[in-house]
């Protein structure tokens, strides 16, 4: 699961520089929730990287209209081969989403807190940013001719070590991982490989305040801990 992440553009241009020497090019977005604008980084029509400007919340090409109906912002990487929405954009449309860390709201143990799910921020224990597999599908409004570009965040089940907080997490690339599920050559195998539950750094599972339940909540009081962090370690290599 994915609902809500972190943009910190300073850090994430360090990791992009390493990736393919790009700079973020902003806004920070302490709490960036489905349907907001968000970059993510694909390959342009000459197969150069870029980064674009996109809608969190994909809209499949054949879509009558531009709601929700047909779209999702998270996508199951079981499914999305067989999926009609997800398919095409897995074959020839793929992003890779660069994030600071997202957010996942878990029941804490033994009950406390009267049952409600309390937020933790999960990011990574020392490098710069995280990235995150995506899809992405180009809309044409039929009237207008204007055109909507949007992306999904691939899931997969929750690695061993972030199961305590939810079942299902993001899909996460290292450098290398990313660099291929770029490639537009790369076999639908080796791309379904990367998507499976993996943890490939180390990560901070950090308890946060209920602010962040509000999307509306943009300031940097969302990261503050509450309480110490969880360390998630890396898969053994």
């Amino acid at each position: 699961m994915c609902g809500r992440f972190n943009v910190d553009a300073d850090p994430l241009s360090r990791l992009l520089m390493e990736l393919v020497k790009l700079r973020h090019p902003g806004p920070d977005n302490h709490n960036a929730a489905p349907t907001e604008t968000i970059v993510v980084l694909r390959l342009d029509d000459a197969g150069a990287p870029e980064l674009a400007p996109m809608r969190w919340w994909l809209t499949p090409h054949w879509a009558k209209d531009a709601g929700t109906r047909y779209s999702m912002f998270n996508a199951r990487s079981e499914t999305v081969e067989r999926s009609r929405a997800f398919r095409d954009p897995f074959r020839k449309r793929r992003c890779v989403v660069p994030v600071s860390g997202f957010y996942e709201w878990a029941r804490p143990a033994g009950g406390g807190s009267g049952g409600r799910k309390l937020p933790y921020y999960i990011r990574p224990h020392e490098s710069p940013g995280m990235l995150l597999a995506g899809i992405w599908d180009r809309w044409r409004d039929p009237d207008s001719g204007e055109t909507l570009e949007s992306f999904a965040i691939l899931t997969t089940d929750a690695a061993e070590g972030l199961a305590f907080v939810h079942d299902r997490q993001p899909a996460m690339l290292g450098l290398a991982d990313a660099r291929r599920w770029l490639d537009p050559e790369a076999p639908a195998d080796e791309l379904k490989a990367l998507l499976s539950p993996r943890l490939p750094e180390d990560l901070d599972a950090v308890p946060v305040s209920t602010w962040v339940n509000n999307a509306r909540h943009k300031d940097p009081r969302v990261l503050e801990p509450i309480a110490d962090a969880v360390p998630v370690p890396a898969d053994a290599p």
